[in-house]
């Protein structure tokens, strides 16, 4: 009888030993699998980074503030009727513009994810007619400052004809025909592409990348100023 008492209290360590090793175990993994909540990473070199090239992003037509010098390029896909790029615009870039972009730092760069209505498109084919006569940024800030509810009619074409006509020096004529034509139909699309093939989905969303396309970071969301400035200062000081 004793025996049987020894050999129980035996199995009954042996399961404790093995029950709480098994619950390590598992905590472990489960703790390994957690996703990253931090509102930026670090991301792989692939061939899609070349396209990132601040060279490259200005030979495509993108519009950008800033020296073609500038080590890093800051680049934001956002949507012209995005309510959280609106945000970003009034709260964050001016910030950003006057530590870094109007210093000869970084070169800021806006590409195209108009993917919140359905005048988000033609609202993007529109700044990029104004960025032809070299006032996209007077369009792009005018129209933050008027934004209406999304595809409530404030973005559709006739007002934003309206809205370019309000900009100071902008030929009219030109800038309809290209509207019109759907001139830059195509580079949105290719945005449009290169978003996507970087993961992005939602607005607004960006990179800094040091100006060969090299090292970049992805940022996702109207993050406070802080959080962009650590990842700036990471690329100014890195390698």
């Amino acid at each position: 009888m004793k025996n049987n008492r020894i050999y129980v209290v035996m199995v009954s360590i042996t399961s404790v030993i093995f029950l709480a090793a098994l619950t390590s175990s598992f905590s472990s993994l489960l703790s390994s699998l957690q996703p990253d909540h931090k509102p930026f990473y670090a991301f792989a070199q692939t061939q899609e980074n070349a396209a990132l090239s601040l060279s490259n992003l200005i030979k495509q037509g993108a519009a950008y503030q800033g020296s073609t010098s500038a080590p890093v390029t800051f680049i934001d896909f956002s949507d012209l009727q995005c309510h959280l790029c609106n945000r970003f615009v009034k709260a964050t870039e001016p910030q950003i513009n006057s530590t870094y972009v109007q210093t000869g730092k970084v070169a800021f760069v806006f590409l195209h994810l108009p993917n919140r209505g359905f005048d988000s498109f033609p609202a993007a084919v529109a700044g990029q007619c104004t960025n032809d006569q070299g006032k996209f940024w007077q369009y792009h800030n005018l129209l933050y400052r008027n934004q209406g509810p999304i595809d409530s009619g404030w973005a559709n074409r006739d007002n934003l004809k309206k809205f370019a006509s309000q900009i100071p020096g902008l030929d009219m004529q030109k800038f309809n025909s290209c509207f019109d034509s759907q001139k830059y139909k195509p580079l949105v699309e290719n945005d449009l592409t290169l978003a996507h093939s970087l993961g992005f989905t939602q607005t607004p969303s960006f990179i800094i990348v040091k100006s060969d396309g090299s090292n970049p970071q992805k940022v996702e969301g109207p993050q406070p100023f802080p959080e962009f400035k650590f990842l700036i200062d990471k690329e100014l000081a890195g390698p």
